[in-house]
């Protein structure tokens, strides 16, 4: 499903957004618009360059060594995404709303976000890195200290988005297990975060 172009010239300016980012749990489940959502992808990690470090792509969220490790999934009530930043497009992986299991389990609820963003680490992509091959990449506790950072970089953006265009954010845990399997993800695969974005409950619109 290819997405808009990303139109990025509206919203607060950057010092706003960093003055008004905050965590936000309490959402209504209006749907986010698909400009929107096409532009919070792009600030996430979409491509800005098209060379960046080591002659690869190069997106708005650093990484280790440019390795990219991180994968985008989109959980909507319509169904979950893989967000691919080159073609800015979205892969549907499944007709299933998968959106109760990016929440943690048996965390009551306080609000039905029309949105989670699901951070999956993809281990290959640090073991066979497009940037320089140092030996950490191929060591499990320096690789888990990279894609928690990474992950947090990815975060970091869609906080600041959010601030900037008056939405919603969360950062949290979610159901891992589950998410693995309804995803169908691989053995170098692993779930890690679920972010959730939405409209502020009470907000006028």
């Amino acid at each position: 499903m290819k997405l808009l172009k990303p139109r990025l010239a509206t919203g607060k300016s950057f010092a706003e957004a960093i003055r008004l980012r905050k965590t936000t749990r309490e959402m209504t489940d209006e749907k986010i618009d698909p400009q929107t959502l096409s532009n919070l992808l792009f600030a996430a990690c979409g491509v800005n360059r098209r060379r960046g470090p080591f002659g690869q792509l190069g997106i708005t969220a650093a990484s280790a060594s440019n390795s990219q490790e991180i994968r985008v999934y989109v959980a909507l009530e319509e169904g979950t995404f893989l967000f691919e930043p080159k073609r800015h497009a979205l892969e549907r992986i499944t007709k299933k709303d998968l959106r109760p299991l990016a929440l943690t389990p048996h965390q009551p609820r306080v609000s039905a976000p029309p949105l989670h963003l699901v951070y999956v680490v993809d281990l290959d992509k640090l073991e066979h890195t497009q940037g320089f091959d140092e030996p950490g990449l191929h060591d499990p506790e320096v690789q888990k200290a990279y894609y928690f950072v990474d992950t947090g970089l990815v975060a970091g953006n869609v906080y600041l988005f959010a601030a900037a265009h008056d939405l919603a954010c969360w950062f949290h845990n979610c159901d891992k297990k589950k998410l693995a399997k309804k995803l169908g993800l691989g053995k170098a695969q692993r779930v890690l975060f679920a972010q959730s974005v939405g409209h502020p409950a009470g907000a006028r619109r």
